[in-house]
């Protein structure tokens, strides 16, 4: 009798433990309203920005709404910043977040990192091509414009003893580095590369002159308490399908950035699954 009364608790501990598994408040909310909220950034060409027609465009936006296919509900998009998104989705007024975020041990304890990640981008300098910068020494107590949030901050002031000087959003900095209030901008890699090759006029004085550093993959984020769900699931069966398939690497092409070698190495890694 106390062999079977063991046997019983086990057995219920197991199907307790699949139903836990099986929940996911923010899937369910999603098909009871029939919308999927993403945060996305509106200030960072060509991953999330506004068009002339004040949309909300750009590689980012295309996955959210491939997400939203895969869901079959309606997509509405939520702009968000770097010093503002992760505080977006713990609060629940996003279900997911496609927002240029890099990957590291204290934001894994904050969001739920969607594995495989989609991107990966590095620290680097926007400067005028006056300002003659050859190494990443050159800044030492030069002001630099920065986004708030974002790690490459602390490296580069940590590292190399710039002065920054955050604002809340990438346009601010931008802006502040057009008019000097500051003589670079720190930024990620990806970012800066696509201002460069804009061939917008405002930018033909400028360049990035030193070598990218510290590269970081970038992951889809979640609910902390949905890594483990059928929500987690999902997310992560779309990553490895963007890369499988091909999508990011066409997106990739379609807003005019230059192809990368982890788009390739992660397909080739997706491919073989």
């Amino acid at each position: 009798m106390k062999k079977l009364f063991s046997g019983l608790l086990a057995a219920l501990c197991v199907l307790a433990a699949a139903a836990a598994q099986a929940q996911s408040p923010v899937l369910d909310r999603i098909k009871s309203a029939g919308v999927l909220r993403v945060g996305v950034k509106t200030d960072y060409r060509p991953f999330g920005f506004l068009d002339p027609a004040g949309k909300i465009v750009g590689l980012e936006p295309d996955l959210a709404a491939d997400l939203a296919r895969r869901l079959k509900v309606q997509l509405e998009l939520v702009p968000v910043q770097t010093a503002n998104r992760m505080e977006f989705l713990q609060q629940g007024r996003i279900d997911v977040m496609i927002a240029t975020m890099s990957v590291n041990d204290q934001r894994r304890k904050v969001v739920g990192v969607i594995e495989p990640f989609y991107y990966a981008g590095g620290t680097s300098l926007l400067v005028r091509k006056s300002a003659r910068m050859k190494r990443w020494e050159d800044v030492r107590d030069k002001e630099i414009c920065g986004t708030q949030g974002a790690y490459y901050n602390r490296a580069v002031t940590q590292k190399y003893g710039a002065r920054i000087v955050a604002f809340p959003g990438s346009m601010e900095a931008q802006n502040a580095l057009l008019t000097g209030s500051c003589i670079g901008f720190v930024q990620d890699s990806t970012l800066l590369a696509a201002i460069v090759a804009s061939g917008d006029p405002k930018w033909a004085d400028f360049e990035t002159p030193l070598p990218v550093e510290d590269l970081q993959p970038w992951a889809v984020a979640v609910p902390i308490a949905e890594l483990g769900s059928p929500y987690g699931d999902l997310m992560r069966q779309a990553v490895t399908d963007w890369h499988r398939s091909g999508q990011l690497i066409a997106l990739e092409k379609k807003w005019g950035l230059p192809a990368t070698a982890f788009l390739e190495e992660a397909q080739a890694k997706a491919g073989s699954k």
